[in-house]
């Protein structure tokens, strides 16, 4: 609800400046208020209007010349957004909750350039990613890249930290990555991505710990495991399956991009695409029927209780019970997750409906900061863009009502009066209050712009002049507002203004 407050320049003013002096003004308006007989604030074209010269005005006129003119696209390029203000309130909320359970995990907070080096994406596995790169050569030579994901940016950072860190480190960022790919529903060309790393611990509490963010994150959101579950396996199933088959080393990384297509073309597929790179057909058909397997008993029963993947699974499992999320994961062998350098276990976030790509996904990467020359150190996080999570709100009827929320407008009912609404406004301000000061416009208008900001209060700055007139106008609006009247500088003790 919105309180109108009609101040009276005589009783605020004072108040911010002891040395103002108010002046006389003259009324503006009829007694109805609703014809302006000649309001400053009355439609600015069009007072324009009738003092712009055309050429029946001006004798002898030279025709005006026409430049012919080109419209440029306004659309933004292809798969990036641009952010309305509504649209930067889902934003902002979606970060905030982001931030705020990061938060309750103790992580801290960290940042990255959007443009990186191009061999901190540069991998010779076959990945998709590296056919996504938005890359170019800058003016100084260099090979940059628009970052597609920010893993490889963080242990960057870990790395030129080095010793001057204590492990281990708990960070998490919110930003914008790039990859030029096909669009669907929920996959643009451009989003962000809040991630979420663990650097330093080698034992699955890591995992465990991330997972719960991510449940911790979607009870926030008011989705629940009805809605969305988490498929949990590990690199080490496949690794070990593919030692039982006497596969090379060398082949595991382009077997692991290939299965990660499973769901995204046929089974058929694969199995060629597999054989095309050295896989034999009993190994081909071994590996598909394990990838098969929902059931983590069955696993074990394949690769004995003693494997390491069947260990790890169990444990974090385990865990999952104590951190009482047990109902929102399952195991699927089948995950193994598109990036070359996870080497432990991976999970990814889905829609259990089936209508959206995956909402998120992560895993651990042991061995990543030895691609770029250093020494390896035990790591695990996860990737969850903006995107997707955004369209299952939508989806689910979960999006908030983030509307537009102002705590005061002030309206100087005169010309002469812009100075001493101005004072207002500033003061206002220090106290912070977010203050819409309104000019040029009718008072009506003004009044249904106070309806439309959700603002808290109205402040109409007048003189004892305007008491009148104004009672009668507010006599002839309909407002679902309570409105308070204060005239002739007289505040009521419920309404302070506190200024």
């Amino acid at each position: 609800m919105s309180t109108v407050l009609f101040l009276h320049q005589s009783l605020i003013l004072p108040r911010i400046t002891r040395a103002l002096k108010p002046s006389s003004f003259s009324s503006c308006f009829s007694l109805s208020l609703l014809r302006p007989i000649s309001h400053p604030f009355s439609s600015p074209a069009a007072s324009r209007a009738s003092s712009i010269p055309t050429h029946d005005d001006v004798d002898g006129a030279a025709p005006i010349a026409v430049t012919e003119r080109t419209m440029i696209d306004v659309n933004p390029p292809r798969g990036t957004r641009d952010f309305l203000p509504e649209d930067m309130r889902l934003r902002n909320w979606l970060f905030q909750q982001f931030r705020e359970v990061s938060r309750l995990l103790s992580f801290e907070e960290v940042d990255f350039p959007v443009l990186e080096s191009e061999a901190l994406f540069i991998r010779k596995a076959g990945e998709e990613i590296t056919q996504q790169l938005y890359n170019f050569e800058d003016k100084g030579g260099r090979r940059v890249v628009l970052r597609p994901e920010i893993t490889p940016s963080l242990a960057r950072l870990v790395i030129k930290q080095g010793k001057s860190v204590s492990l281990p480190l708990k960070w998490f960022t919110i930003g914008q990555c790039w990859r030029y790919e096909r669009m669907t529903r929920g996959r643009r060309r451009e989003h962000y991505q809040w991630n979420m790393d663990i650097i330093g611990v080698s034992r699955v509490r890591a995992e465990a710990e991330l997972i719960h963010a991510l449940v911790i994150l979607f009870e926030r959101l008011g989705i629940t495991s009805a809605d969305v579950g988490i498929r949990i396996s590990s690199r080490k199933v496949l690794q070990a399956l593919l030692q039982t088959y006497s596969i090379p080393e060398h082949l595991f990384t382009e077997v692991f991009v290939i299965v990660d297509k499973l769901g995204k073309i046929t089974k058929e597929e694969i199995e060629k695409e597999l054989v095309s790179v050295g896989v034999s057909l009993d190994a081909v058909k071994g590996l598909v029927e394990v990838l098969s397997f929902k059931s983590l008993t069955r696993l074990e029963d394949v690769l004995g209780p003693n494997a390491e993947a069947v260990a790890d699974l169990k444990q974090l499992f385990s865990l999952a019970e104590n951190y009482g999320y047990s109902q929102w994961i399952q195991f699927d062998a089948s995950v193994v997750r598109g990036l070359a350098y996870y080497t432990g276990i991976v999970f990814e976030a889905f829609d259990k409906e089936g209508k959206l790509r995956a909402i998120c996904g992560g895993g651990r990467y042991d061995r990543l900061l030895s691609t770029f020359g250093t020494d390896d150190i035990p790591a695990c996080g996860f990737g969850f863009g903006d995107a997707v999570i955004v369209e299952l709100l939508k989806e689910k009827g979960l999006v908030p009502d983030l509307i537009r929320q102002v705590d005061d407008i002030v309206f100087p009912l005169d010309v002469e009066l812009e100075g001493p609404a101005s004072k207002i406004v500033a003061s206002l301000r220090q106290k912070g209050r977010s203050v819409d000061l309104v000019e040029d416009k009718r008072l009506k208008w003004v009044f249904k712009h106070a309806e439309r900001v959700n603002a808290g209060r109205l402040i109409l700055v007048g003189n004892s002049e305007w008491q009148r007139d104004l009672r009668v106008f507010l006599d002839t609006l309909k407002f679902s507002h309570h409105c308070l009247l204060l005239v002739l500088g007289v505040l009521l003790p419920s309404h302070n203004l506190h200024i």
